[in-house]
């Protein structure tokens, strides 16, 4: 009861900041003229968001660092000290900055640059893997351990293995989160929900109140975000937010050890970028032909004739399905 306390404090503060840092940043992203370039190969009718500002990611990183910060440490400095699972909240907060550093530096490139697809694949690959080989190493100092839990089976050491296959979990979720990043309002819905899951998942497993508080100022951040980027979106959170939002759902997760609910809870986000990954594959082996009218999956519905809105609610329901599953696959597991 306790920790919902500090959670919900969390949460609060984290949401006013970001919904008041947005009042300020907003107009401030126009007059620097940081608009967001609309590609050709997207759907026609999104050429109406042309300008509207990007790099909005700044606020909710803003109030979820500040909220998670003080949250975390207030709590601990009335709880006995900072103990070792605390220590995971911020290194999995220093894991997701330097995403989101990445992701503004692609950003940068776009806007001021006048770059339209910023980074290339590779030198974004190459940052990714470093961030995520840093995190690690971190994680490793600070508890050696390289076991997964799996349901029903309890936890699984994979040994020297466990580091390149976590890489490679991390940067493709990353990656995942932020080609979600399509439409008005999706992203911030989605990772919502994902965090008020692992919020929960959290408190169930016990022993991680620095991670329960550590959610639910991410789910108040993306709240706080919402009140800016709901259709029709005022800014959009840009690769500075989305790769930002990847990194905190991954060190959440991780810090748990709850490496398989993860992909569960993330299955939105991978549904999105599978869908990436099948409609290139297969143009390439047929010349030309394509499985959706377009990718990321949510501008095949788009084309479909579904509302942003639309799309946004039932992806949020799904991932909110996901999460119960994995809920309970924690509590019965």
């Amino acid at each position: 009861m306790e920790t919902g306390l500090w959670a919900f404090g969390a949460a609060v503060v984290s949401f006013a900041l970001t919904a008041l840092i947005g009042k300020a940043l907003i107009p401030f992203l126009h007059k620097l003229k940081f608009g967001q370039t609309i590609l050709e190969d997207g759907p026609k009718w999104h050429k109406g968001k042309q300008g509207t500002p990007t790099m909005g990611g700044i606020m909710f990183i803003i109030g979820i660092v500040v909220a998670t910060t003080a949250g975390v440490l207030l709590f601990s400095m009335t709880h006995g000290g900072l103990d070792s699972v605390s220590r995971f909240v911020f290194v999995g907060l220093l894991f997701a900055l330097l995403n989101g550093g990445i992701g503004f530096i692609d950003d940068y490139v776009k806007v001021v640059k006048k770059r339209n697809l910023g980074l290339t694949a590779i030198q974004k690959l190459v940052l990714q893997f470093a961030a995520a080989a840093i995190y690690l190493l971190l994680m490793a100092l600070c508890k050696d351990d390289t076991s997964i839990m799996v349901p029903f089976v309890g936890a699984v050491d994979l040994g020297f293995a466990y580091y390149p296959i976590m890489a490679i979990v991390l940067v493709g979720i990353v990656n995942a989160v932020n080609l979600t990043d399509g439409i008005d309002g999706l992203d911030g819905s989605i990772t919502f929900f994902a965090s008020l899951f692992l919020m929960l998942i959290a408190n169930v497993i016990g022993n991680h109140q620095g991670n329960v508080i550590y959610a639910a100022a991410v789910a108040g951040g993306c709240l706080g975000f919402l009140v800016w980027n709901f259709h029709p979106a005022k800014v959009f959170m840009g690769d500075t937010g989305s790769l930002f939002l990847g990194g905190i759902v991954c060190s959440i997760a991780l810090a748990m050890d709850m490496q398989l609910i993860l992909l569960l809870i993330s299955l939105t986000y991978l549904l999105e970028m599978f869908s990436v990954m099948l409609q290139v594959s297969y143009f390439k082996l047929t010349h030309g032909k394509r499985i959706f009218k377009m990718s990321p999956i949510h501008h095949h519905f788009e084309m479909c004739g579904w509302s942003e809105m639309k799309i946004v609610l039932v992806f949020s329901a799904f991932t909110a399905l996901c999460g119960l599953g994995a809920l309970l696959l924690v509590i019965f597991g």
